[in-house]
């Protein structure tokens, strides 16, 4: 097997199993533990992994998005954190809007039940979750559902957007860099996102520490749209300044 291949399987062995570990590679491939460390540097250099203490983990791109079933496994204390802090800043906002995406179904579930919101969804997940609760009507967003993350998407979502006007959106990504601004691998999610950015008067973006650099197919959004960033302490302090510096509030939880 020669690097290309080995380098190949090694991608694919990330992506199946969500991250790959040194020692477990050299085991199963055969050889040493610093062949699969320059396989790892070499895949990190063309931005498919992040390299970890140990191994790397996969990074999404134009042609691979992690499922809501491993984002549910991934970082989840950090997310958890993530939530609480996200949702403590609903303010006065009535009507908002919740992304697809394993965070954002966090967030929804941490807000408030003791006064009345309206919340717009694109997941079919969080619209579930939401359905029963106490003093929250659920608005579902029409479209075709994209089986890896049960949410819509597509002209029927995006129209229905168009004739709202939201208080506050929490937003995802697959990605997130000063320089492309929000990215995520799918022009229909693309579209439903940037949608929203356009409907919503406030807006927040969520995501764990490992979405900062990280760059998809479509952008949809700057990182100066957004009112804050919310985070885990993951992200270096200087890394958190200077997005801070392009105006949003950086919260680590």
């Amino acid at each position: 097997m020669d690097a290309e291949e080995r380098r190949h399987g090694i991608l694919e062995s990330a992506r199946r199993d969500g991250a790959v570990d040194v020692k477990v590679l050299a085991a199963g491939l055969g050889v040493s533990a610093e062949t699969v460390r320059r396989d790892l540097n070499a895949l990190e250099r063309h931005g498919l992994v992040r390299r970890t203490h140990g191994g790397a983990y996969p990074v999404e791109s134009a042609g691979f998005e992690t499922t809501l079933a491993f984002r549910a496994t991934d970082h989840v204390p950090e997310k958890n954190r993530i939530a609480v802090a996200a949702a403590a800043l609903l303010g006065d906002a009535e009507t908002v809007y919740i992304d697809e995406g394993y965070t954002p179904q966090l967030i929804a579930a941490a807000l408030p039940r003791d006064r009345p919101l309206t919340v717009v969804t694109s997941s079919l997940t969080t619209a579930g979750a939401l359905a029963s609760a106490r003093n929250i009507s659920v608005l579902l967003l029409g479209g075709r559902v994209r089986g890896g993350t049960l949410a819509t998407v597509d002209h029927w979502a995006t129209h229905m957007l168009s004739g709202f006007v939201i208080d506050l959106a929490y937003v995802g990504a697959n990605g997130i860099s000063r320089e492309y601004g929000l990215t995520t691998p799918d022009p229909a999610v693309s579209q439903v996102k940037a949608q929203v950015v356009r409907v919503a008067r406030r807006r927040v973006f969520s995501g764990v520490h490992t979405k900062f650099g990280a760059v998809s197919f479509c952008p949809f959004a700057k990182v100066t749209d957004f009112e804050a960033i919310v985070t885990d302490t993951g992200l270096s302090s200087s890394e958190a300044q200077r997005y801070a510096l392009l105006g949003p509030q950086v919260i680590q939880a």
